[in-house]
């Protein structure tokens, strides 16, 4: 079975083909660029590196969200538009649980984080079981001070991973001293092969018509929009 991965959901795009569980070509940049440039031609280029046709694959795994706005909707974009064109089976996967692949046998609990302006992150908490991530908090768009202050009360080690880590690093030490470690510098990417791992656990694809992005919160004007009604109905 090959799998085609694609995830842009926040600064870093990575996109894979892996073909039974083995992979076979995959792209990984950090690189602040615009998704929508580079998405299609790095796809397109690993079709290229493996001599397959677009009509090869089985099945597309995508990062549905959360993070970046416009990251989110170009990688569900062209993930729909593909599995719709080719008739091939969807399957979305949080870009939180990506992220938290990347230490999918640390014993501990594993934070993956991404930063949503304004002192505020998107974020979880997973548990590896053995083969597969189990979460522990739901993917959410928390307040720092909030996430760190409920991570503290849960009392055990806990692993951060992400390239906006950084961000908050000393924070994070100041409120949770030595229960707080890092991931190291490569292992703070998503990558698309990991994507395609997780998506291969799920029992059941998404349905292409009513599969949307999961912000986790609304846009910035959606919501001045929604204070601008809720004000003018005041008396």
């Amino acid at each position: 079975m090959i799998w085609l991965g694609i995830d842009t959901a926040n600064t870093p795009l990575s996109v894979a083909l892996v073909r039974d569980g083995a992979l076979l070509v995959e792209y990984t940049s950090s690189m602040a660029l615009n998704h929508s440039l580079r998405a299609m031609k790095a796809i397109e280029e690993l079709f290229e590196k493996t001599d397959l046709t677009p009509q090869a694959i089985d099945a597309i795994a995508v990062s549905e969200g959360p993070g970046s706005y416009t990251g989110v909707r170009i990688g569900v974009t062209i993930a729909k538009t593909l599995a719709w064109t080719l008739g091939k089976p969807l399957v979305g996967i949080s870009s939180l649980r990506v992220m938290a692949g990347n230490a999918l046998y640390y014993a501990e609990l594993i934070c993956p984080l991404v930063d949503a302006r304004r002192r505020h992150v998107y974020s979880a908490l997973y548990e590896s079981n053995g083969t597969g991530l189990q979460q522990v908090k739901e993917d959410g768009h928390y307040a720092i001070e909030i996430l760190l202050e409920s991570i503290k009360t849960i009392g055990r080690p806990v692993l951060f991973v992400g390239t906006d880590v950084k961000m908050y690093k000393e924070e994070i030490e100041t409120a949770l001293g030595e229960l707080a470690s890092f991931a190291p510098q490569p292992f703070q990417l998503p990558r698309a092969s990991l994507l395609i791992h997780l998506a291969e656990q799920e029992e059941q694809e998404a349905d292409l018509h009513a599969f949307v992005p999961e912000y986790r919160r609304v846009a910035e004007a959606e919501a001045n929009w929604l204070a601008q009604q809720k004000k003018g109905t005041q008396p």
